[in-house]
């Protein structure tokens, strides 16, 4: 039987929902059915060992790595092999990054430059996702042939601030636009009314067995006091300024406890200082990127989510698979994942309410075992969402 063939696009593989949702969904597909490709931006990250041996890993376009790192260099390496295209690009990519103050919207503004140095893939699809919005949306519809495209969103777009109208002639030319929850859905849907048609839902993958299994793994002692966790990149769309806030009124009220963050990005240093500041040092403990961040949920009293926005949050979902006693702000998409008071609690999006909220669930023993019996009801496993990729690689191309 012939194989179909599949392409992934993604920026690399750095710990990030998105990024732990493709390795999820490779560690599902049927290879006696598929033949997988996977294309990155950057060949890195820590879940770049994760992918399945039955996957290939395409060459990385060689023109990128000259948008991404320092202009000197760049000019210089392309001037040595005459270069000129790469040259005039790179000045103008400079330029607009330069020019455009919003982070999302630079990246869509600088891609003409960068693709501009591209040339289309060589291979041809059955099917060809790019499995985030912007780059590797853009590049499957520009730069690959596939009988059928597929671009995703994993975040509620509208809180992500991107320009509607410079998506919309990408979005025309995809069969589907996928997104993770009904939030991201609806968000999707009052930008791009045309497109409604096209637009649905593909959950991110969690296979509880697994975490369970990983869960078991031995780790250090997590602190004294009452053990919090909090899993995301160090970025401002994860609130970390509000569970600095909610800490130090927890250190005020005298609580004891530890809140072990796991993740890593460029707020870092500003943290440490606002940490050092506060003098929050022996509540506040930075773990760093996780391999297997499961046994540091499993052992949390309770896993806190401070998030101003999120898709579907990855982290919240593992932590429900391990029946974890929840705390989210009540970011958009929160009651997606949580019903406040049932199986979990969502709290007002602030520093103090984050903190009573902990007070409150930490006090209630009754409720924090009410909310393990309704998570253990709920059924958890989503491993058949990898029927609805199927579907689209062997479906005919839609009418456009």
């Amino acid at each position: 039987m012939n194989k179909q063939r599949l392409l992934f696009v993604m920026n690399n593989l750095h710990c990030g929902g998105a990024e732990k949702a493709l390795v999820s969904l490779l560690q599902t597909i049927d290879y006696t059915r598929f033949e997988v490709d996977l294309l990155l931006f950057r060949k890195e990250g820590l879940f770049l060992n994760q992918v399945p041996a039955t996957v290939t890993i395409l060459e990385t376009p060689q023109s990128y790595a000259y948008f991404d790192g320092s202009f000197i260099r760049s000019l210089g390496t392309a001037f040595l092999k005459l270069r000129w295209d790469i040259i005039w690009n790179r000045i103008g990519f400079t330029r607009q990054y330069k020019k455009e103050r919003h982070a999302a919207i630079r990246e869509q503004k600088v891609w003409r430059y960068i693709s501009a140095t591209m040339p289309p893939l060589k291979s041809s699809y059955d099917l060809a996702i790019g499995f985030l919005e912007k780059m590797p949306t853009y590049y499957i519809v520009e730069k690959v042939n596939a009988t059928c495209k597929v671009g995703f969103v994993h975040n509620d777009y509208e809180k992500l601030g991107m320009d509607s109208q410079f998506d919309l002639p990408y979005f025309q030319k995809l069969d589907a636009i996928a997104t993770i929850s009904e939030s991201c859905l609806a968000s999707l849907q009052r930008q791009f009314p045309t497109l409604s048609s096209r637009l649905l839902i593909i959950q991110n993958i969690s296979s509880p067995s697994v975490i369970q299994q990983l869960a078991e793994a031995t780790i250090p002692p997590m602190g004294n006091g009452l053990k919090l966790v909090t899993i995301g990149r160090l970025d401002p769309q994860k609130g970390y300024d509000l569970l600095i806030e909610a800490a130090l009124y927890l250190k005020q009220q005298q609580l004891a406890f530890t809140w072990s963050i796991l993740g890593d990005g460029g707020l870092k240093a500003n943290l440490l200082e606002q940490i050092k500041t506060h003098d929050l040092q022996e509540h506040i403990v930075f773990l760093g990127i996780q391999e297997n961040p499961y046994p540091y949920l499993k052992q949390c009293d309770i896993y806190v989510q401070t998030s101003r926005f999120e898709g579907k949050s990855v982290a919240i979902d593992e932590a429900k698979i391990l029946q974890k006693p929840i705390i989210v702000t009540n970011f958009s998409t929160a009651k997606d994942q949580i019903t406040d008071g049932y199986n979990g609690s969502i709290v007002d999006m602030a520093g103090i309410a984050i903190a009573k909220g902990i007070l409150d669930l930490s006090a209630n023993p009754s409720l924090q075992a009410q909310f393990r019996l309704q998570l253990a009801k709920e059924k958890m496993g989503n491993e058949e969402e990898v029927e609805k990729i199927y579907q689209f690689a062997q479906s005919e191309r839609f009418n456009k």
